[in-house]
């Protein structure tokens, strides 16, 4: 596969990945992210960020935020988080609950 043909395959599954997260399971909480997978919307956030910023792109964390919850945001977390019972701050398995970067905000 030449390298522009798994660039764009790249970015439509990362375009379908967000629309997942926006449209489809706009109800799924950072902290279950976070706790299956090791990353939340906030991890996905930055990466986008330190792309832009890689390529000489100003992009603010919350116009990348903006842009992975689909809504500022404020208005995203007064739609869809609800809060965290403690099970599911402990960790299992000896594994600790953070997000690959460390996010403080995954709940």
């Amino acid at each position: 596969m030449d390298d522009q043909t798994r660039l764009e395959l790249e970015a439509a599954s990362f375009r379908a990945l967000m629309h997942h997260l926006i449209e489809k399971r706009p109800e799924v909480q950072n902290i279950d992210l976070m706790n299956l997978a090791g990353f939340c919307r906030n991890c996905l956030s930055r990466w986008y960020q330190e792309a832009a910023a890689e390529r000489g792109i100003d992009l603010t964390k919350d116009a990348a935020r903006e842009i992975v919850y689909g809504m500022p945001y404020a208005t995203w977390v007064a739609q869809n988080q609800t809060g965290a019972d403690a099970a599911k701050h402990r960790p299992a398995h000896g594994r600790p609950r953070n997000c690959l970067l460390g996010c403080a905000d995954a709940s």
